[in-house]
């Protein structure tokens, strides 16, 4: 194998490490809500519940699972292609769901805050808090990366234990 292909080989396992431990701090997020939204079923407050909470609940509920689905996903591509020489396949993939995830995890978010804050203090109120919610998530999550991020062509950089020569 060639010094390109180590490096490239080494770039990969790396980057799919990366992407695993992120996962990681989504996934561990995500499971949580999604157990707590479940419970909330379970209550007698619930049972007496208007349309609109039914509804924003199914709706937060059903994000969640999508968010739960898109970011377990690259753990099963790696699992499934494992030793398949696919990591450049499943890093490509596994940003895509990791973005995707992220997303339906904000909406599922802001779901929840719609339904605490209509609970506790309704009508306007907890739709501006809703909407605060979505404002912080997005721009936090999304718009200020994108924002900051550098578009321009970068020369070939070498990981650092590729400049010392060792592998």
């Amino acid at each position: 194998m060639s010094k390109a292909e180590e490096s490239q080989h080494h770039r990969l396992a790396r980057n799919v490490n990366e992407l695993l431990q992120e996962l990681r701090v989504a996934q561990a997020g995500v499971q949580i809500l999604f157990g707590f939204l479940l419970t909330i079923t379970f209550t007698d407050k619930y049972a007496a519940s208007s349309e609109f909470i039914r509804v924003t609940h199914l709706v937060t509920v059903l994000c969640a699972a999508v968010a739960v689905a898109l970011l377990t996903a690259p753990a099963a591509w790696h699992r499934v292609l494992f030793r398949q020489d696919r990591r450049e396949d499943v890093v490509a993939a596994g940003n895509t769901f990791l973005l995707t995830g992220l997303a339906f995890l904000a909406v599922a978010m802001t779901g929840t805050v719609l339904l605490i804050s209509e609970i506790i203090v309704g009508g306007w109120q907890a739709v501006l808090i809703g909407g605060i919610a979505s404002l912080i998530f997005g721009t936090l999550w999304f718009a200020t990366p994108l924002l900051t991020r550098d578009t321009s062509p970068k020369p070939y950089a070498p990981w650092p234990e590729e400049r010392s020569g060792s592998s």
